[in-house]
């Protein structure tokens, strides 16, 4: 349980030998020279730091609901949930994303990804603005789900969170703030695109109401020894979040390159390293070690939500969101280490 962390990375570390080497064949191929090699290296590298400091906050969750499911839906997630977080979110959403835009079939979606790179990160760019909608509001609902809870009875920013935990009282109130808050945003972009984003929005709170409403009923079927207590429901919400969370990735993925395969390449160099972070806080049990280590990750998908619905106004870099999360997750770190300082003996 204890041994040695090389463990942890040690397929991630093999992963991205192989990944960096058939990114380097790609661009060998693709450009016809070394230096087009060395460049597809050198991009594939970069997404895959792009996606490991944009989803610490996403390993952090994943650990905390991950340790309340059964073994063998523990094993499911970091098996199947893998290949879906690698080839479904790093390939096959793009190509249903252009599929859809484009109104054309998923082969030729693949064929423009092929022959017409620039077109494919076109359409991409156009369905930015739905995807946002979407993953921002179910993003902002498990963070204000997390702090809304009146049986929450650690605070790391003790009056700010003693506040949401008593608006928790309130049946409803985060669901009403975050209508409040996506209608505020329709109504600064205004027109037709208003209409997109309120129905994607929409789409995004349903999603979640569906998903938790899922998982309290087979949990609550497991009492009854129906069915295994942390299991289908749990994976499905943790695969919807995994998704919401890499929306941001993808999309962030086309400002280097316009390359399906190097950006699956990438992303998923970045994804599996995500997966053994979340095995090892898991595994070491890290999350009760560091008393506000959650919360930061709490934060950081706060703002993270803010930032998505920001970006349909204003251009946001990648640098700033991955800079912020990583930078309140860093803040509770700092905090729980002092706290196991003041307390310690």
């Amino acid at each position: 349980m204890h041994s040695s962390g090389f463990r942890y990375i040690r397929w991630p570390l093999i992963f991205t030998g192989l990944g960096l080497l058939l990114a380097f064949f790609i661009g060998w191929q693709m450009l016809g020279s070394l230096a087009g090699g060395v460049q597809f290296f050198l991009i594939a590298g970069v997404l895959a730091i792009l996606e490991i400091s944009l989803s610490f906050d996403n390993a952090i969750v994943n650990a905390n609901k991950l340790k309340s499911m059964t073994p063998i839906w523990q094993k499911r997630f970091l098996t199947w949930g893998i290949l879906i977080a690698v080839f479904g979110m790093r390939i096959i959403f793009p190509l249903m994303v252009v599929s859809i835009a484009a109104h054309v079939s998923p082969f030729a979606a693949v064929k423009i990804a092929v022959t017409d790179p620039a077109l494919y990160s076109a359409l991409i760019h156009q369905a930015h603005l739905p995807i946002v909608a979407f993953g921002g509001t179910f993003l902002m609902m498990v963070a204000l789900s997390y702090f809304m809870d009146e049986d929450k009875d650690i605070h790391w920013i003790s009056p700010l969170e003693k506040c949401f935990c008593i608006c928790a009282n309130v049946r409803g109130l985060q669901i009403g703030a975050v209508i409040i808050i996506v209608s505020i945003f329709a109504f600064t972009i205004g027109g037709h695109e208003a209409i997109r984003f309120l129905k994607a929005a929409g789409l995004g709170l349903a999603t979640y109401v569906a998903v938790e409403h899922l998982g309290n009923m087979l949990d609550s079927k497991a009492a009854s020894g129906a069915v295994a207590k942390g299991g289908l429901g749990a994976f499905l919400y943790l695969e919807v979040l995994d998704a919401s969370f890499s929306f941001d990735g993808v999309i962030g993925a086309f400002a280097l390159t316009q390359n399906l395969f190097l950006i699956a390449i990438g992303l998923g160099i970045g994804a599996l390293y995500v997966r053994s972070m979340t095995i090892m806080l898991v595994e070491r049990e890290t999350l009760a070690e560091f008393r506000y280590l959650e919360h930061g990750a709490f934060y950081s998908i706060l703002i993270l939500s803010f930032i998505m619905f920001a970006q349909v106004l204003v251009p946001v870099p990648e640098y700033i969101t991955g800079t912020l999360g990583a930078g309140f997750i860093l803040l509770s770190l700092i905090a729980s280490m002092r706290y196991r300082q003041r307390n310690a003996g």
